[in-house]
């Protein structure tokens, strides 16, 4: 059997193609076989590349038989990469082909809830409610203006009128104030004496009668 026969399951005797989901399952599980294969060749080429080394002055028929085995590997490992970039390219084409099948098909039941929601509606009914709601809100705004409109009970007023004489009042009120913060009376001064400080006797007069109590004392002592 051939890769693409393993990769798809041989089509089977129905004829019913894979799923999307099969394809790119069995697409990666060859992936990782080539990948396994890469480093087993990866490898054969590194110890066919050691032999020739260690055998290129002594033996020199096994360093070149070493050397055709490393080139086969490598023209393996270059086919090996090629087939996965051909696989991997697939795979992403599945994945993007199944991710839009996806995309559509939930798409299209979303279409079909979205048409069964809208089957039992009237456009000129929906137009009809519209209007009758926008028509409820419009009377409840005039009865909510209506009932918060200050009612005075058949007295009015001059607004200005009683601006002008809150006016007066302040004014009053302010003068008034004004007058009590008035400045602080002023207390009087008391009285200057009349009558003068007795003097203080001058210092000489006070020397002249201690000398004559001083004479008195020493004559009487004579």
């Amino acid at each position: 059997m051939s890769v693409f026969g393993k990769i798809f399951g041989g089509g089977g005797k129905s004829g019913k193609g894979p799923s999307p989901q099969e394809a790119i399952q069995k697409l990666r599980e060859t992936e990782e076989m080539l990948t396994k294969k890469q480093e087993f060749l990866e490898k054969k080429i590194e110890q066919e590349l050691q032999t020739a080394k260690k055998n290129g002055t002594k033996n020199k028929r096994a360093a070149l038989q070493a050397l055709k085995r490393k080139k086969r590997y490598e023209k393996q490992l270059e086919q090996i990469d090629g087939t996965l970039s051909t696989i991997e390219f697939q795979r992403e084409a599945l994945e993007n082909a199944n991710t839009n099948t996806e995309v559509l098909k939930n798409m299209g039941f979303a279409a079909k809830a979205m048409k069964s929601a809208h089957e039992n509606m009237d456009i000129d009914k929906v137009d009809e409610l519209m209007q009758d709601i926008t028509e409820q809100q419009e009377l409840a705004q005039e009865i909510s203006d209506a009932i918060s409109k200050p009612v005075g009970f058949g007295e009015e007023f001059d607004e200005d009128e009683l601006l002008a004489e809150l006016d007066e009042l302040e004014q009053e009120e302010l003068d008034k104030n004004l007058l009590e913060i008035g400045g602080p009376e002023t207390t009087p001064l008391p009285n200057v004496p009349s009558t003068s400080l007795p003097s203080r006797p001058a210092k000489k007069e006070e020397d002249e009668d201690d000398m004559e109590d001083l004479q008195r004392w020493a004559m009487e002592a004579m």
